[in-house]
């Protein structure tokens, strides 16, 4: 999962650099699409949480003919709220990226480039149904690989379509969309053909599943979707005070807001292969596992990301040099990823706390502590940092919020973890969360 995280957050970033090379202005335009794009994002991986967790925990009780109305169930309602939600943001384009800062000029860029991205959202929301389906049943493989394939289709065509080859001029900001939906067009057929080969879905009995399933997957699709929705919210409060600064500081605050997420490659590969081992440990009732799993996997995150941040700041100079030819978005870049890069370490922490929370049975708790991260620590932070230096003080501001973060959830999760109620529990037989008969705890194949 980890090398198919950095391959898809990579075109991303790819993306972001060749239309750097089209100028100021284009990657500005961009640049203001991120937060309604991190929308989309945040609604799919709430509902993707919600699908590897309701799952799992299925699995792990045994209920193996349940499971497979599920998935079918999910993924159809998965696909048609995306599709409202894309619809949605087509309508309120207009005054939602006035109000955002994006004058006249920008706003004309992006009206041409916002329906190619939109389907390429959707496009990617289905795929990433599909991924979660897959990893729920402990198959973690293939959307790696999938993933990886998008990427290569989508490096392929991005310079092919924003600059053109030869007489053709090519599309150029649109171009970066177009080529992504080829891309996750691609990566549909390839995961429609083999979920056709799988047991997994099942028609029969899916209206009474619907009914029977409807309130236990919104009570963790609900709170999911509102802890994924906030960083876009908050980012786009975040653009909002960075476009007092002129458009060079939003054009390379946009490229730190892709660099962060492919940074984050590890901690985002945790959170999505995790939730399902988690969520079997959880139908089993199997709490020592819990305990052994979450450790380790903290300290792979801390450690990591400690020692990759550390490595970018010192090269931030020449990192900036390649995403960036304008010299100053190369400064301003460089000056953010030398506060935020090693801040990630803390951000991880906080972040795989909420992915584990949606899987064992607490996403309030979990929803809570990402609005909190974002608007009890982080955005106070930003906004303090603007207002005392300019960009600096903003990266400082930023930096600071995560590390208030991350110590928030070490605390949460070990006043929750460490309550012996939560293992007693586990002996007192079937019964809400608690293991059924016949539950394994194992990891998934």
């Amino acid at each position: 999962m980890a090398i198919g995280v950095l391959a898809l957050l990579g075109f991303q970033l790819v993306d972001s650099a060749f239309i750097a090379r089209l100028g100021t202005a284009p990657l500005a335009a961009q640049s203001f699409t991120f937060p309604l794009s991190f929308l989309v994002i945040g609604v799919q991986v709430g509902l993707g949480i919600a699908i590897a967790a309701m799952i799992s925990r299925t699995l792990g009780a045994g209920e193996q003919e349940r499971a497979r109305r599920l998935g079918l169930l999910v993924l159809l309602v998965g696909a048609a709220l995306i599709a409202l939600l894309v619809l949605l943001l087509w309508w309120v384009q207009e005054p939602v990226f006035a109000r955002l800062g994006a004058d006249a000029a920008t706003r004309e860029l992006i009206r041409i480039y916002w329906a190619p991205q939109l389907l390429a959202a959707w496009l990617g929301a289905a795929l990433y149904f599909g991924y979660s389906l897959f990893r729920a049943h402990g198959d973690t493989r293939l959307p790696g690989k999938l993933m990886v394939i998008t990427s290569l289709v989508n490096l392929t065509l991005d310079p092919l379509l924003i600059f053109g080859i030869g007489p053709w001029d090519g599309l150029g900001l649109p171009g970066a969309a177009w080529a992504t939906v080829i891309a996750f067009s691609c990566g549909l057929l390839v995961l429609g053909r083999r979920l056709l080969r799988t047991d997994w879905l099942a028609r029969d009995g899916i209206a009474a599943e619907l009914r029977h399933s409807a309130r236990p997957f919104a009570g963790i699709a609900g709170p999911a979707m509102v802890s994924q929705l906030m960083p876009p919210l908050a980012a786009m409060l975040a653009i909002s005070v960075v476009a007092d600064l002129g458009d060079t500081s939003v054009a390379a605050w946009g490229l730190a807001s892709r660099l962060e997420t492919v940074s984050l490659m590890v901690v985002l590969a945790m959170t999505m292969s995790l939730p399902p081992w988690l969520g079997r440990c959880y139908g089993a009732g199997d709490w020592d596992q819990v305990h052994r799993l979450m450790r380790l996997a903290l300290k792979v995150v801390v450690f990591w990301q400690l020692g990759l941040g550390l490595v970018m700041a010192a090269t931030a100079s020449w990192v900036a040099l390649v995403l960036s030819g304008n010299p100053e978005v190369r400064d301003e870049l460089a000056t953010l990823i030398r506060f935020l890069l090693p801040s990630y370490a803390l951000l991880g922490v906080c972040m795989l706390v909420v992915s584990a929370g949606n899987a064992l049975g607490w996403p309030l708790r979990a929803m809570l502590l990402s609005c909190a991260r974002l608007f009890l620590f982080y955005l106070p932070c930003l906004w303090l940092g603007a207002q005392w230096g300019s960009l600096t003080g903003l990266a400082l501001g930023a930096a600071v919020g995560n590390l208030l973060a991350g110590l928030a959830a070490w605390r949460m999760l070990r006043r929750i973890l460490d309550r012996p109620q939560r293992r007693s529990r586990c002996r007192e037989g079937p019964g809400p969360h608690r293991p059924i008969s016949g539950g394994r705890c194992n990891r998934p194949n």
